[in-house]
């Protein structure tokens, strides 16, 4: 038995390498795992290591793209969902369980069906509850985003339902976010994925615009006027009024609450976006905010009209503004995991988002002391205040009021007249011409770092689930700079790794070219690799003679703009990453800083001196002595 362990060990271990993967799917060897799994043998169920070995190796197997995830049978699927389910099984079992349930979901609609029918939403949602391991955690959000992902349009709206009624949210809340244990760049990552798609829910209604002739949504529209204007008042008695003077009264109410057309105020909801998205907030508001609303509304319908904020129009132009903010309706990024805590402290969280920012609104008007003219300045103004404070990360939506209040109009002022300042030294000629002139040291210096961070050396990560157990592979470049050397590796090195344990080279003047991206041969290959953003962004791959390549993804954006970089020098191209112009900007500054110490507090003339008058004669002589 320990034999059979032994071997199934070395199995996942070299399944990670394509080369032995292909010969052994070849071989019909991921076949026999399959059925493996299948049978469900005393075998695999009496040794739980064997079993997650036996789930470890196919994994891996299937990662390298050879075959489709659509040979895998309805009886393999119902064996791995079944340990999902399961409340007692082995951590390391789940965990590689979870791994392939979110490959067959991305990787195939047809697997998308039958795994969703199933697996229920209880069941992951029971693992983030029960489950002290982040790990696991991380995997069962990974595959609820995955099914949420997939899900056909006409059913996100019911996953996003039964998330509700399990109360996802608050369980995410209390046990991951404000849970004992720092969260790590994968879970950050997998709560932004379900921020977005949640967010993302809204498009529909931000793409829909309101069709005038509806009476169900001209009755909201009626019902953001009562709340207004009669919620004291017996509204029978307007009812009965006679057709003309109700309609002159409710011109009169629509333009009070600030609408563009005070007579028939459906059209300003036509443009999308934001479309009916902006009248749910505005209904939400008087619904469940009530007080509040009905005192914007009156105190800027009791003001002179040069002054008034009208509510109408900020709120559709707000809405507008948040969608962009949050980006609702794009695709979450694999490259980011900037998720917001405080958007997971309420189920009803954008409405909420909303309800703050027009308060801000409404108080920087009044801040601006702005008129009609001003609306733009005023929605530039707010839109900064709102970026300025999201970075902070606040932990609830009181903390990012209390953020919002610190930034005043006032404070914008001064932090722009600082940041504008600051700007103004550095564009005077002199300082210009100066900057020109250090500019080549610094472009040097940088490609000197480069170079030699090139011969420290770099661990990459060959292709593979990034959550699971990885391969590496290490690459420096000769002292010399003439020769790339490379080679597998055990496990990740801390630290550099000798010239002597790499067992492969490259002549750099061999090097033909450097690729990035989708151009890149590894990236064209695998079409489950294409759909992953952060991959795409971080790969890259050496052409080299004879038409042979060597295949990079970078563990981040720093080591990935520091190769390509470095390569490029080496090529004797130009270094254009981001990284490069962030260096060039912070030394530059500092270099600049540091050579007009002398100058502080002194005016720069913007242009040079007068040169004096000839003298009348050049007759004259200086005795030494």
């Amino acid at each position: 038995m320990d034999a059979r362990l032994d071997a199934m060990k070395e199995l996942a271990k070299l399944s990670a390498d394509a080369t032995f993967a292909t010969e052994f799917i070849n071989m019909e060897g991921i076949t026999i795992l399959t059925r493996l799994v299948e049978s469900g043998t005393k075998l695999l169920s009496h040794y739980s290591e064997m079993l997650a070995f036996t789930l470890t190796a196919f994994l891996e197997l299937m990662d390298h793209g050879i075959v489709s995830w659509d040979m895998v049978s309805i009886t393999f699927i119902k064996q791995i969902a079944g340990y999902v389910s399961q409340p007692t099984v082995d951590v390391s079992i789940l965990q590689r369980s979870l791994a392939i349930l979110e490959s067959m979901v991305l990787n195939s609609q047809a697997l998308y069906q039958k795994i969703a029918e199933e697996i229920t939403v209880g069941q992951l949602i029971s693992h983030l509850q029960v489950s002290s391991n982040q790990e696991i955690q991380t995997y069962a959000i990974a595959l609820i985003n995955a099914l949420f992902l997939k899900a056909p349009e006409d059913k996100r709206q019911e996953m996003a339902n039964a998330f509700a009624q399990k109360h996802l949210r608050s369980i995410i809340l209390n046990h991951i976010i404000r849970g004992n244990r720092p969260i790590k760049t994968e879970m950050a990552h997998q709560l932004y994925v379900l921020q977005v798609l949640t967010f993302n829910l809204l498009e529909e209604r931000m793409m829909t615009k309101m069709d005038p002739s509806d009476q169900a949504q001209r009755d909201i529209i009626f019902e953001l006027r009562r709340i207004a204007f009669d919620a004291d008042s017996d509204s029978n008695s307007v009812a009965g009024s006679g057709t003309e003077k109700r309609k002159a009264m409710y011109t009169k109410d629509y333009k009070m609450l600030g609408f563009t057309n005070h007579v028939n105020p459906a059209l300003d909801f036509t443009q999308t976006p934001p479309g009916m998205l902006a009248l749910d907030n505005m209904l939400y508001m008087a619904k469940y905010h009530q007080d509040t609303y009905i005192r914007i509304v009156l105190e800027n319908s009791s003001r002179e009209d040069k002054h008034e904020c009208p509510f109408g129009r900020s709120a559709i132009e707000l809405t507008k503004m948040l969608c962009e903010i949050l980006q609702v309706g794009e695709l979450p990024n694999e490259g980011r995991n900037d998720y917001h805590p405080m958007f997971f402290t309420h189920d009803r969280a954008f409405e909420e988002f909303f309800y703050i920012c027009i308060q801000l609104l409404n108080k920087t008007w009044k801040e601006m002391r702005a008129t009609a003219e001003d609306f733009n300045k005023v929605m530039q103004v707010v839109k900064e205040q709102i970026t300025r404070a999201l970075p902070s990360k606040p932990n609830s939506l009181d903390q990012f009021k209390s953020k919002l209040r610190s930034l005043s109009y006032s404070e914008i002022l001064r932090l722009r007249q600082s940041e504008r300042m600051s700007q103004d030294d550095f564009q005077s000629p002199p300082i210009v011409e100066l900057r020109e002139k250090i500019q080549p040291e610094i472009m040097e210096l940088i490609k000197q770092q480069r170079l030699n961070r090139l011969c420290e050396g770099t661990s990459f990560r060959k292709i593979g689930n990034r959550r699971r157990q990885e391969r590496f592979w290490y690459c420096r470049l000769a002292l010399n700079h003439k020769v790339l050397h490379y080679g597998d590796l055990e496990d990740n090195p801390q630290g550099e790794v000798a010239f002597e344990s790499l067992q492969e080279k490259i002549p750099v003047a061999d090097i033909k070219a450097v690729v990035t991206g989708k151009d890149c041969p590894h990236m064209k290959e695998k079409s489950a690799l294409k759909q992953n953003k952060e991959v795409l962004e971080l790969a890259f791959s050496i052409l080299y003679d004879p038409d042979e390549t060597l295949n990079f993804i970078a563990p981040n954006k720093y080591e990935y703009c520091i190769w390509i970089d470095g390569l490029n020098a080496l090529l004797g191209k130009e270094m254009s990453s981001e990284l490069t112009k962030s260096d060039l900007d912070t030394l530059l500054s500092m270099e600049m800083k540091l050579r007009l110490l002398d100058l502080e507090n002194i005016q720069i003339p913007e242009a040079p001196p007068p040169i004096p008058k000839e003298p009348s004669s050049y007759d004259f002589v200086y005795h030494y002595g």
